[in-house]
């Protein structure tokens, strides 16, 4: 272990799209923890597109020139606890850093699942997973049989969308992404039956043609264009599940499409929004539901691994950019 300790500190707000210019690299003595905490090196971060919302002036936002929070896997490495064992890997979410002080309250133990990669804790067990895992079954009760739409298809939970979509017997999935190379990724190896590149054209022209018979729910993780063509292909008590509003996070001031609001009532349809973190006594159920088929090979994790936290913000920026595919993780060399 090393004496000294790395954390990123975001240095500006931006204005449209962040650059590296708006993190720093802080270095400093490797802490020690108090009585009753434990200090952990983190070995795997999570890095996901909530981050540049909390960027912004925001309530409840990131501070300037401080250590970023977010969701980390770590080793004990000192502890001051007896409810924390040196050697045990513990989740938590002090995550932008090399080592973290933590307590017992503010880490959640992984479980022993042989088999199961520790990165999928962060993936398709993790935060990534619980949002897909609730949008469909307590949001959009998804039913067998019932198609579905998906923005940012390509990303984290756009992939584990499709992927939990199918064990739960959906019927026709359509994604949406940024690039013709993601759409083909798509259908090739994630599952979908039709991806378009929602670049190639009006929105509610490209799901017309992907999904012409209509869809039952839309999984949204952008907003914009693509709701309002949702809400035109929704099929009668179709449901929308909020999840992001990726399309608006790095174009402030960007015009919100209107969509034929009639439609709502005349349709019976249902629009719910959520955060995961209402959602974390669904964990376990996750893991009930989801580690068999890590097991027996039917679930496949989507991950773009990166090796080595001095690369944590490119990571970032790249998955911003859509140029990453599935959940973005940082591993520890």
């Amino acid at each position: 272990m090393t004496d000294t300790a790395l954390t990123v500190h975001q240095t500006a707000r931006p204005h449209g799209f962040p650059t590296a210019r708006h993190f720093a690299f802080v270095e400093s003595a490797l802490p020690e923890p108090p009585s009753g905490g434990a200090l952990v090196e983190n070995l795997y971060w999570s890095v996901d597109p909530y981050h540049r919302e909390m960027m912004d002036d925001v309530p409840g936002g990131f501070a300037l020139d401080a250590p970023l929070e977010g969701r980390a896997l770590g080793r004990v490495v000192a502890s001051r606890t007896p409810r924390m064992a040196e050697g045990e890997v513990v989740f938590h979410r002090r995550g932008w850093r090399t080592h973290a002080v933590v307590t017992p309250e503010e880490v959640r133990r992984l479980p022993h699942h042989d088999g199961v990669p520790l990165s999928a804790y962060l993936s398709v067990l993790g935060g990534t997973g619980l949002t897909a895992y609730v949008g469909l079954t307590r949001i959009a009760r998804l039913q067998e049989g019932e198609d579905l739409f998906v923005s940012a298809a390509a990303g984290g939970v756009g992939t584990a969308t499709a992927r939990f979509a199918r064990l739960l017997g959906a019927g026709r999935l359509v994604g949406s992404t940024g690039s013709a190379a993601k759409a083909g990724h798509l259908t090739r190896v994630v599952g979908y039956d039709a991806a378009f590149d929602y670049h190639d054209g009006p929105a509610a022209h490209l799901l017309a043609e992907a999904a012409p018979d209509g869809i039952d729910v839309f999984m949204d993780n952008v907003g914009g264009e693509q709701l309002a063509a949702a809400v035109e292909a929704l099929r009668p008590h179709g449901r929308i599940v909020r999840i992001g509003t990726v399309s608006q996070y790095n174009t402030p001031g960007v015009t919100v499409p209107r969509f034929d609001h009639a439609d709502i009532v005349e349709k019976s349809l249902r629009m719910e929004g959520f955060l995961v973190r209402d959602h974390t006594d669904l964990q376990d159920e996750l893991y009930d539901f989801a580690v068999p088929h890590l097991r027996s090979g039917r679930l496949t994790p989507d991950e773009t691994v990166v090796d080595g936290f001095e690369h944590i913000v490119d990571a970032f920026l790249d998955m911003l950019h859509g140029r990453t595919t599935g959940k973005i993780i940082v591993r520890s060399r």
